[in-house]
């Protein structure tokens, strides 16, 4: 079985998983060599440590039961992606409205401000130079323009 096929199996078990929690939902799944399998949640008020546990188990126990892998032949992470993660779907950009951002658009501009909205398009302020010459400038995207999008963090 190709590992196309393996990690739409994957995400088919672990979406079933969270179906009864509406606040959760997948992010990503992806399958590396050695069989380790990387499963992303997220959720609307924030993922906690016990219930990446919990669903850890819950998946672990599930994908061993469907003879994926041979017994004992496959690692499996459940977490919540890191702020290295870019976003991917648009419940993310949703949850992280009022939150600086950079993102990357297919033609190679970088634009770098707070995220003001993300329904039906993306909008983004951003602030260019400073004191008297600052200006605030709002750009509006859709995410197909979009190639990644990564949220900042500022101290």
């Amino acid at each position: 079985m190709s590992i196309e096929n393996k990690t739409e199996i994957i995400r088919g078990l672990a979406e079933q998983m969270i179906a009864e929690e509406p606040g959760y939902f997948l992010v990503d799944i992806k399958l590396k060599p050695g069989n380790s399998i990387q499963v992303l949640l997220d959720a609307d008020a924030g993922v906690s440590l016990n219930k990446c546990v919990i669903y850890n188990r819950l998946l672990y126990k599930t994908i061993e039961e469907s003879n994926l892998f041979a017994p004992g032949d496959f690692a499996l992470e459940v977490s919540s992606p890191g702020l290295d993660e870019p976003l991917k779907l648009p419940r993310q950009y949703l949850k992280n409205i009022g939150r600086a951002v950079e993102i990357v658009l297919k033609d190679g501009r970088k634009v770098s401000g707070k995220l003001l909205a993300a329904e039906p398009e993306i909008i983004v302020e951003e602030t260019k130079g400073k004191g008297k010459k600052q200006e605030t400038v709002q750009h509006t995207f859709s995410l197909d323009q979009i190639k990644t999008t990564k949220i900042q963090i500022v101290f």
